[in-house]
């Protein structure tokens, strides 16, 4: 194989694989740490899901993910991404005061926010009992937040065959448990198992609040609200949100913004970002990594190769399955996927207008808050018994953000642009495929079900847009169209994510290692995948030096 074109074969310490968040947050951390880092994607902008295009003339769209919710503070802080200046990557991020607008079929609306007492006040019209509760609920949550974001700052410990640094690990992170509170640790795993329903049903009595919180219990995984462990993904959610409502987030100038701000970083930091230059291959040479091939045949040599890919096509597509082990290419291929997530982005000519709620509700939505369409856990679990039979869901579970309520240079002067992710959509169809037809037939799912509560909006329509988890899949490399790189259900999680013994960002190949959302401690735009690989190789080679 031959060298790329001016670039000596040994110039780099680690080349990563693709440019979205994980992995530019990774190569900015070894780079940082002085290692000559080189980054290589296929596609001709950074960020990866965070992606911003322009659909129609003035109109620039988050095609990928609309809001930036979970970010890790202390991955913020330590590259500085808000910070202005030299050193700093000037990213200006946008936060509206309420969090979610959730329409209900009586009339009602229900307004959320991170102020507790706030909210009490927006509840107490659905449910005296539950207004009173909601304090309490958002104090036991936080705790279990707080306990669940100490796991997630940590490697997973190897319990199985654990040496002796192992078991220092793992005693590290007792303390660290023991410092949130052994009533919150023994909380947190009492609630990973439950279902949301269960969670829900604890606190509260009104459908409308269940079916608001529930929604997030579920997003991006094919399983209903009455399935074990979506009250562990209502936390996972959670974790870095700002509260136990999801507080969205968006970027100035949309969220490809976040790519560019991380480039910099990179960059800054040392490594150097080619865009446009696809992997065909990772080369192993005696059970060892010695670099990538490209699609034109070039060779980017180093003894280190960070895969920011799902694990399925790291180590089964770019990777010789010879060099694995027969019972590890059986658990890869085992990894569940099932993505039921579709976008639909809408220009539209004038702001929706809410059916009901009256001026407060309408001021949320021109604030910034999501729509939420769950108006109730049954509502879910309906939605979802479409998908467990292969089939759209006929009233799909909606968040819907109008992104130019923070961001108006988003569009056009009196335009707005109104991005919805809708579930349940799912990759595999009991009959067809995601031909055109069934493309249309999903957006007028997703329109209609808006349109029961935002009258004006099929007449504000300008242009629309549709990606179902086909699209995702092709246009942002997403196994199966899943946002998380593997279903987040608690067989794929902690210890077994992406599988069982390999969950601490190492591969059975040397010097491969895994960085993105299919790995510890999953999806989402938090950032502590490739933050956490990176701690692992810098650790890895400290061992090596001593």
């Amino acid at each position: 194989m031959r060298a790329a074109a001016g670039t000596p074969a040994n110039a780099y310490d680690a080349v990563v694989i693709g440019a979205g968040h994980n992995g530019l947050i990774a190569a900015a951390y070894l780079a940082r740490a002085g290692l000559r880092v080189v980054v290589v994607e296929r596609g001709e902008a950074p960020g990866g899901c965070a992606a911003t295009e322009e659909l129609w003339p003035g109109y620039r769209v988050d095609t990928g993910a609309h809001s930036l919710t979970g970010i890790d503070p202390s991955v913020m802080n330590d590259l500085g991404l808000v910070e202005a200046g030299p050193g700093g990557a000037g990213l200006e991020i946008l936060s509206p005061a309420p969090c979610v607008v959730s329409p209900q079929p009586d009339g009602g609306t229900l307004i959320l926010g991170t102020d507790p007492t706030r909210a009490a006040d927006r509840i107490r019209p659905f449910s005296a009992r539950d207004a009173a509760r909601w304090p309490d609920f958002v104090a036991a949550m936080s705790r279990a937040i707080r306990a669940l974001g100490v796991l997630y700052r940590t490697r997973p410990p190897r319990l199985a065959g654990a040496s002796r640094g192992d078991l220092w690990e793992l005693l590290r992170l007792g303390v660290r448990m023991g410092r949130v509170g052994r009533r919150e640790a023994l909380e947190l795993l009492r609630l990973i198992p439950m279902t949301i329903e269960e969670l829900l049903y604890e606190w509260f009595e009104s459908e409308a609040l269940k079916g608001a919180l529930a929604a997030d219990g579920v997003r991006g995984i094919c399983q209903g609200p009455l399935a074990s462990g979506t009250g562990y993904m209502f936390l996972h959610h959670m974790v870095g949100a700002g509260g136990v409502v999801r507080r969205r987030r968006q970027v100035r100038g949309g969220m490809g913004g976040l790519g560019g701000a991380l480039q910099r970083v990179a960059v800054a930091a040392g490594a150097e970002v080619r865009l446009g230059h696809e992997v065909a291959s990772i080369r192993v040479e005696d059970g060892r990594a010695t670099g990538v091939v490209l699609a034109g045949g070039d060779e980017v040599a180093a003894p280190r190769v960070v895969s920011s890919a799902d694990p399925g096509r790291t180590l089964l597509g770019l990777v010789d399955p010879g060099e694995l082990a027969p019972e590890f290419v059986r658990a890869l291929e085992n990894i569940k996927y099932r993505g039921v997530v579709a976008k639909v982005h809408l220009a539209l000519g004038e702001p929706p207008r809410l059916r009901s709620g009256g001026d407060a509700a309408q001021a949320a939505v021109l604030a910034g808050a999501a729509i939420t369409i769950a108006p109730s856990i049954h509502y879910i679990e309906r939605a979802y018994d479409d998908a467990k039979y292969g089939r759209p869901s006929a009233r799909p579970v909606l968040d819907a953000v109008l992104t130019t309520a923070l961001d108006p240079s988003l569009a056009p002067e009196g335009r707005h642009v109104l991005s919805v992710a809708a579930q349940y959509a799912p990759f595999q169809l009991a009959d067809g495929s995601w031909a055109d037809a069934r493309r249309e037939a999903l957006g007028d799912a997703v329109v209609g079900a808006l349109a029961e509560h935002i009258p004006n909006l099929e007449e504000a329509i300008l242009h629309r847009h549709v990606l179902t988890p086909a699209d995702l899949a092709d246009r942002f490399a997403l196994p199966e169209g899943n946002i998380h790189h593997g279903e987040m259900t608690l067989d794929q999680v902690f210890f077994g994510r992406p599988v069982a013994g390999w969950a601490r960002f190492r591969t059975p190949i040397a010097g491969l290692y895994l960085c993105g959302a299919g790995t510890h401690p999953g999806g989402g735009l938090n950032g502590r995948p490739g933050a956490l690989a990176a701690a692992r190789i810098l650790g890895d080679g400290k061992r090596r030096q001593d």
